[in-house]
């Protein structure tokens, strides 16, 4: 089932260990961890991330530039297992508006989707959903427009908080991100020479699709909590530099 907030505001604040610790006492208030992460040490699961952009990185650019419609394009997994599925993503924003749009697709397809190649039904782990095919779709196009290939793999460990019965409220705190390029497609889970993108930060995330709570504006006033950037996939290519990220394919 996925339960991704298909259209959200987010906050974004780099905190410290301890931080982190008085902010889950605080959260667990108000909402449940996420089912698969209480079942997890340290309350968290790993999640990976290969960013796909164009040779001269675009949307890292754009991202770089402060663009305010932008977007970016990456193929998400959380397994090793071949069977398991990946998760075809564009994530955009529009102004201060987050909206995604993803397809579970079966990892035999992920090579040729990734290049561009116009996807079936038979892609799709569930080939009736019309909206996951539509969101392949633009995926794919996409990917033709810029000319895109595999730039970066980016893993880290989330412990995520949800509403009980709802998906309107979503906090997570990230830890241990990792960053170096990748340039074919492909799903391991150890990085060969990872670079710390935050050192030992937590990334806190405070994600809604309404208004900001209330609860979130007792939770940022008694930590002290100021938003920042924190962003995995350009903070990674800025520090270990764009020539490292640039390949072009003939």
């Amino acid at each position: 089932m996925d339960t991704i907030q298909k259209q959200r505001f987010e906050h974004k604040y780099v905190i410290n260990e301890d931080i982190a610790l008085g902010i889950r006492d605080f959260v667990s208030s108000y909402l449940e961890l996420d089912s698969y992460g209480a079942t997890q040490p340290n309350l968290s699961y790993s999640v990976h991330s290969l960013y796909l952009d164009s040779p001269d990185l675009r949307t890292y650019q754009e991202t770089v530039n402060g663009d305010r419609n932008r977007y970016k394009l990456r193929i998400r997994y959380y397994e090793t297992d071949e069977e398991a599925p990946v998760f075809f993503e564009i994530k955009r924003r529009v102004d201060r508006i987050i909206a995604k749009k993803r397809a579970i697709v079966h990892r035999r397809a992920a090579n040729d989707l990734a290049r561009g190649f116009i996807p079936s039904t038979d892609d799709l782990l569930y080939p009736q959903d019309g909206e996951q095919m539509d969101a392949l779709l633009d995926f794919c196009k996409l990917v033709n427009h810029l000319r895109a290939q595999p730039k970066v793999h980016v893993s880290y460990f989330r412990e995520a908080w949800v509403a009980n019965g709802a998906n309107k409220i979503r906090v997570t705190m990230d830890r241990s991100v990792q960053s170096e390029p990748q340039h074919t497609v492909s799903f391991a889970h150890d990085l060969r020479n990872p670079h710390m993108v935050f050192g030992n930060k937590v990334i806190l995330e405070l994600k809604f699709t309404d208004r900001f709570p209330n609860w979130f504006m007792d939770l940022v006033r008694v930590f002290g909590l100021r938003t920042g950037p924190a962003a995995k996939y350009v903070d990674g290519i800025t520090d270990q530099g764009e020539h490292r990220f640039i390949r072009h394919f003939v």
